[in-house]
């Protein structure tokens, strides 16, 4: 039986087109790339997702919760070879990610529908108080 919490991550289950765009780090500004991304549920406890822009895998999260502390998780792993810890919460059709680490704080807000996901990665090299805006990244349903 699945956790509440975590069936909320229903959602995302399915293939997407993947837009990342209005990136800092992108040449010349307004440049887009696109790719896919797939999630599937691993057993009842966990929502595995994978992405992928230009062909190449670039990004790995597994989403589960913590029953001690009540709090949905995600760890994130890409081919750098990087690996983090996120809290994330999901409900009424917003998805927040965020992770407060002393190398620098990160986080993805997103509005959330069954069929398109709006969303934008923002850093913070002062702990939270300025953010910078990495890129958005758009989901949209394949099947």
């Amino acid at each position: 039986m699945r956790n509440p919490d975590v069936e909320a991550l229903d959602v995302l289950v399915g293939e997407w087109k993947l837009t990342i765009a209005d990136a800092w780090f992108l040449e010349p500004p307004g440049t887009k790339q696109h790719g896919s991304a797939t999630a599937r549920w691993i057993g009842d406890a966990f929502v595995e997702l994978r992405a992928e822009l230009n062909g190449e895998h670039m990004w790995h999260f597994m989403f589960g919760r913590s029953d001690a502390n009540g709090q949905l998780v995600t760890l994130y792993h890409d081919p750098r070879p990087t690996s983090r810890v996120f809290r994330t919460t999901f409900a009424g059709g917003e998805w927040v990610m965020l992770r407060e680490d002393p190398d620098f704080h990160q986080r993805f807000v997103a509005t959330v529908t069954a069929d398109r996901i709006d969303g934008h990665w923002d850093a913070s090299q002062d702990a939270g108080v300025t953010w910078r805006k990495d890129f958005d990244l758009i989901f949209e349903r394949s099947t």
